[in-house]
């Protein structure tokens, strides 16, 4: 694999991927609702040749695979491939693939109906390096579809614990490039749309969709959770003792509000992004 990415090449192979590993059942279904939006718009077909780019465990590698097509799953993570490899024996599907390598240098042909993505183009180095690339493996009337975040303001999910532990953490000496390689480096839709544009798509619309994901059903479990998956999981990376402790119970009691008899469910909002 290339060395472009090799920062999140490190992240994703080490304690980070475990991590997702374990959390698996509980990501796909807090995302299943976004996760459906994005399906619907790729609208893949029986006999199409699929790629899922950043697929991470499987989870729309293999239900695109249950429509009929053939879907290639790539990503940079081995422990979380080697998860969605071993939940594609256990529903015997003999179409799909999956592969530890860098979409961004990949060689790939261009025979490939839909290049599909939940979440997983925002980490490149160099973004329009890394589509043009992706281009590369369409065929002339091949599609691009997506997901990535809005704002973390418009992402409860993610803001409120995060806002609440932000006082523990210390202030970088100089302000974080919101385009960086990271959750929100597409935020901004402009900037997605330029991107792509460079990139040689074309027909290229991007949309907002939102909806209430699920986070857990008690307090307990989505503390456990967002400490372990996400920005304030990455943000705790950083604390210890009495500090980390301060800055888990500070997040805890910014949650305890927003918790219903269901459990958890706060508001998410993404950019769903569709080219040619």
């Amino acid at each position: 694999m290339t060395s472009s990415n090799a920062e999140q090449i490190e992240y994703w192979n080490s304690k980070a991927g475990q991590t997702w590993v374990a959390s698996q059942a509980g990501v796909d279904r807090m995302l299943e609702p976004l996760t459906a939006l994005l399906l619907e718009r790729a609208d893949a077909q029986d006999g199409e040749r699929v790629l899922d780019v950043g697929c991470g465990c499987g989870d729309t590698t293999l239900q695109i695979a249950q429509t009929g097509a053939a879907v290639w799953g790539i990503d940079i993570s081995g422990p979380m491939l080697a998860r969605a490899e071993e939940r594609a024996k256990e529903l015997g599907l003999d179409n799909v693939a999956f592969s530890q390598t860098d979409a961004s240098t990949q060689a790939l042909t261009p025979d490939h109906d839909l290049i599909l993505s939940r979440f997983g183009v925002m980490f490149f180095a160099d973004p329009t390096e890394a589509f043009r690339n992706l281009r590369s493996g369409l065929s002339p009337q091949g599609r691009l579809c997506f997901l990535c975040w809005q704002p973390p303001r418009a992402n409860p999910w993610m803001s409120i614990s995060g806002a609440a532990i932000m006082p523990f953490s210390t202030p970088p000496e100089t302000p974080p490039d919101p385009r960086a390689p990271g959750p929100f480096a597409f935020a901004d839709k402009d900037y997605v749309s330029q991107i792509l544009g460079d990139a040689g798509f074309s027909e290229i619309d991007v949309r907002s969709v939102t909806a209430d994901v699920h986070i857990a059903d008690n307090l307990d479990d989505a503390v456990e959770s967002q400490s372990r998956i996400g920005p304030m999981a990455r943000a705790l990376a950083e604390l210890e003792g009495e500090k980390r402790d301060e800055a888990i119970a500070a997040a805890r009691e910014a949650l305890a509000a927003h918790v219903t008899d269901d459990g958890l469910d706060l508001g998410a909002a993404c950019w769903l992004v569709y080219a040619r």
